[in-house]
C-alpha cells in the first residue's frame, strides 16, 4: 500500500515538474523557432518544386518560357518605375516649402534666356533705328538730288513781272519753264524763252519770243514790218500792235545773226526791252534757261 502511495506521489511530483517546465519561456521560444524553421523549409521545398516544374515547361516550350520571362521582366520594371515615382512624389511632397533642386537650374536658365532675349531685342531695335535713320537720310538726299536734277535739267516755276509779253502773258502769271527740250532739240522760231539779263545789278531774267534764228538777217522797216533775209515775216501773228518807227532800235539796220545767236522780241512790241536794245542784243544759244510751255494762273494751260 505504501509503495502504491509512493508511486502516486512520484507521479504527482513528475506532473508538477512537467507543468513547471512546460511553462518555461525559453522552452516556448525554442518551440516557436523550431516551428518557424520548419515552415521556412516547407516554403523552400515548395519553391524548388515550382522551379523544377517551370524548368520542365521551358524545356517543352522554350519560346513560351522566354515570353514569360519577358513579361515578368516588364512587370518588374513597371513595379520599379512605380516605386521610384512614388518615392519621388513622397520626396517632393515631404517639404512643399522647399523648392526642388532639379527645378532651380531650369529657372535660372530660363531667367538668363529671357534676359538675353530682351538684350537681343533691344540691340535689334537700336539697329532698326539706325537703319531707319540711314534710310531717311538716303531718302532726303534722293529728294534733294531729284529736285536739283529737275530744276537744273528738267524745269522750274517762274513768275512773270511786267507787261512786255502782253497780250500773251500777263504780269503775275505763274509759268512752268521746260529746260529739258533744249538739251535735245534746237530752239525754234516763236518759242517763248527765258534768259538772264546780264546788265542788271541783281539776278534778272527776261522772257521774250524768238524772231530770228542763227545765220539769218533781221530788219524792221519803217512801216513796222519785220523782214527775215529780205522776206517779210508774214507768219508773225503774236505782236500786239504794229511796231512804231521809233521803236525799231538796232533793227532799223539789217542785223546779221551769228551761228549760235537769236533775235528775240516781246509781244508788246512798242513796250519791250529786247534784242532791238543794244544792252540786250542778240542772245546766244547757251544763254537760254528754258522754254515757257505751261501757265498755272487763271488762263490755265499751254502757252502759244
Amino acid at each position: 500500500m505504501s509503495e502504491q502511495n509512493e508511486q502516486y506521489e512520484q507521479k504527482d511530483r513528475q506532473a508538477a515538474l512537467d507543468e513547471i517546465f512546460n511553462d518555461d519561456p525559453a522552452k516556448k521560444a525554442r518551440e516557436k523557432e523550431i516551428a518557424r524553421l520548419e515552415k521556412k523549409m516547407q516554403k523552400a521545398e515548395k519553391k524548388r518544386d515550382k522551379k523544377a516544374a517551370h524548368s520542365a515547361d521551358e524545356q517543352e516550350d522554350p519560346l513560351q518560357g522566354t515570353q514569360a520571362d519577358e513579361q515578368e521582366k516588364v512587370l518588374s520594371e513597371r513595379q520599379s518605375d512605380e516605386v521610384n515615382a512614388a518615392d519621388t512624389d513622397e520626396t517632393r511632397t515631404s517639404d512643399p516649402d522647399e523648392p526642388d533642386e532639379a527645378v532651380k537650374p531650369d529657372r535660372k536658365a530660363l531667367k538668363k534666356q529671357k534676359k538675353e532675349e530682351k538684350k537681343r531685342r533691344k540691340q535689334e531695335e537700336e539697329i532698326n533705328i539706325v537703319k531707319d535713320l540711314i534710310c531717311l537720310c538716303i531718302y532726303i538726299l534722293c529728294i534733294v538730288a531729284l529736285c536739283w536734277v529737275v530744276l537744273t535739267y528738267v524745269g522750274q516755276r517762274t513768275e512773270v513781272s511786267g507787261d512786255s509779253m502782253n497780250n500773251t502773258l500777263q504780269s503775275g502769271d505763274n509759268l512752268w519753264i521746260d529746260k529739258l527740250t533744249y538739251h535735245l532739240y534746237e530752239p525754234e522760231r516763236y518759242d517763248i524763252v527765258v534768259f538772264p539779263y546780264e546788265e542788271a545789278d541783281e539776278e534778272t531774267f527776261y522772257i521774250k519770243r524768238i524772231i530770228g534764228l542763227p545765220g539769218e538777217t533781221v530788219y524792221i522797216a519803217e512801216d513796222g514790218t519785220i523782214y527775215i533775209n529780205d522776206e517779210p515775216l508774214t507768219s508773225d501773228v503774236y505782236g500786239k500792235e504794229i511796231i512804231d518807227e521809233t521803236k525799231r532800235g538796232v533793227a532799223a539796220e539789217p542785223v546779221v545773226l551769228g551761228p549760235d545767236e537769236y533775235f528775240v522780241m516781246g509781244d508788246n512790241r512798242n513796250n519791250s526791252r529786247d534784242s532791238r536794245v543794244a544792252d540786250v542784243g542778240n542772245i546766244h544759244r547757251n544763254e537760254f534757261i528754258g522754254r515757257a510751255v505751261f501757265r498755272f494762273s487763271k488762263d490755265f494751260g499751254t502757252i502759244k
